[in-house]
């Protein structure tokens, strides 16, 4: 398999399409095509993953280029997944932020993933700090 990473953004059709293999539109609401090219755009960083022509992977970071960074959108085509792909990608995207003197990187895992991240070094947050969220 010839997998080439570039930190390039995808094409929009392309990027929508692996995004629905995820369900998480169908969570948080409906994102259209155009909304998520936006928002991938705006990244401080990111990674595209293509077997041959076929985009198969990505993961960006957002961040103040301070000290807020967050890796998020880590998201495998279900054919590609347990391959290292996810995890080459996550290696790139830290390996970026280190470069540009970045310390402290932050995630929310989706279900099933805590595993795979503290794999790559990163630990749970402490219950009495794991943080908080709302959806307006």
């Amino acid at each position: 398999m010839d997998i080439k990473f570039e930190s390039t953004v995808p094409k929009k059709e392309d990027f929508y399409q692996l995004y629905e293999t995820t369900g998480w539109n169908g969570r948080v609401g409906i994102y259209s095509k155009e909304d998520l090219y936006n928002a991938i755009g705006n990244s401080w960083y990111l990674i595209a993953a293509y077997n041959e022509d076929k985009f198969i992977g990505f993961g960006r970071v957002i961040s103040d280029g301070v000290y807020q960074t967050f890796i998020t959108d880590v998201i495998i085509h279900p054919d590609f997944q347990r391959k290292g792909i996810g995890s080459e990608i996550v290696k790139l995207l830290m390996k970026r932020c280190k470069s540009k003197g970045l310390q402290w990187i932050q995630l929310s895992a989706a279900k099933g993933k805590k595993k795979f991240y503290e794999k790559l070094g990163f630990e749970e947050r402490d219950s009495d700090a794991p943080g908080m969220q709302i959806r307006i």
